[in-house]
């Protein structure tokens, strides 16, 4: 039994270590097994998780009270801020405290970056962050390259373009980290005004890794072994009239996948709005729904681990 991440909180993906991250996939993967002929297992019978979503959530929030369920566990949830003690002016650090005494590990997505490294600092409990506004979404980025090591076999020698809203995609500026461990090369494609924050383009370059940026959808494509998708974040723009100029400017299709490079992987973090055709489902490398189904492995490893139960 490993203990090399109990009590740790998952904050960030550029924290977590090399050895930290294989053993996370390594576990992801024997869980998933596990889940294949036994069902259900019971590593965390008689903890609970705490998910406390003060943002909208579906996949996030439904897939990490999946995992804990077929861990044996249980969960209490916050879904609606509104029914909160968070609408009544509540601070972050009294509400975990109090959550504390409920639970085992909490799991927080809040609109605010930052929020989730102010929860961990007031409690003791492990605390995992599902999203803290346009900062970090770690637990996606590790399903998404649990997802490419499972789809292309490797995380070395690949070319991943990563597309549509950078510049408030949280998604992409966890993944970005994780992929910079391995021999990738990464092309980024957006509109100039949505463009990777150039400390994280630049933290990448100083760490050798290979970057290009540019415009051009259907050119990165045809160099690319992956295409990651993301949707324009409407929730992220002050002037909506910006958001109306730029919401279409990628949209995946199918003659744009018949002149990519032969058998590209399609990722997207979900929901889509309209940045891939529903017409592109049926295509054999379209790896979304699979992907949002990794989480639940994947999060299932991130449980039994913080709490020692692995």
């Amino acid at each position: 039994m490993t203990t090399l991440l109990e009590g740790k909180d998952i904050l960030r993906t550029d924290t977590l270590t090399d050895e930290e991250l294989d053993v996370i996939l390594s576990t992801a993967a024997r869980f998933e097994a596990q889940l294949e002929d036994e069902g259900r297992l019971d590593n965390m019978a008689g903890q609970v998780m705490a998910a406390m979503f003060f943002e909208p959530s579906t996949r996030t929030r439904l897939s990490f009270e999946s995992a804990m369920h077929r861990l044996g566990g249980d969960v209490i949830t916050i879904a609606d801020p509104k029914t909160s003690s968070a609408a009544k002016g509540e601070s972050m650090a009294d509400a975990v405290k109090v959550v504390q005494g409920y639970a085992d590990v909490i799991v927080m997505r809040h609109p605010r970056k930052g929020s989730a490294a102010e929860a961990a600092a007031a409690v003791s409990i492990p605390v995992i962050n599902g999203g803290d506004g346009a900062g970090q979404h770690p637990t996606q980025a590790l399903l998404d390259t649990y997802t490419i090591k499972k789809e292309k076999g490797t995380l070395d020698g690949l070319t991943v373009a990563l597309a549509g809203d950078l510049k408030n995609g949280r998604t992409v500026h966890s993944l970005v980290y994780l992929l910079a461990r391995f021999d990738v090369r990464l092309i980024f494609v957006s509109p100039a005004q949505l463009k990777m924050p150039g400390h994280i383009t630049e933290d990448l370059v100083d760490q050798g890794v290979d970057v290009t940026e540019t415009d051009d959808l259907a050119a990165a494509m045809r160099e690319s072994d992956v295409v990651y998708m993301t949707r324009i974040q409407k929730e992220r723009f002050d002037d909506p009239e910006e958001y109306e100029r730029l919401k279409g400017s990628y949209v995946l299709d199918m003659p744009m996948v018949e002149q990519a490079k032969d058998g590209i992987t399609i990722m997207h973090p979900l929901p889509r709005v309209n940045e891939i055709k529903e017409e592109v489902d049926a295509y054999a490398g379209a790896a979304y729904f699979r992907q949002a189904h990794n989480g639940v492995p994947v999060r299932m490893a991130l449980l039994a681990l913080v709490t020692g139960r692995e």
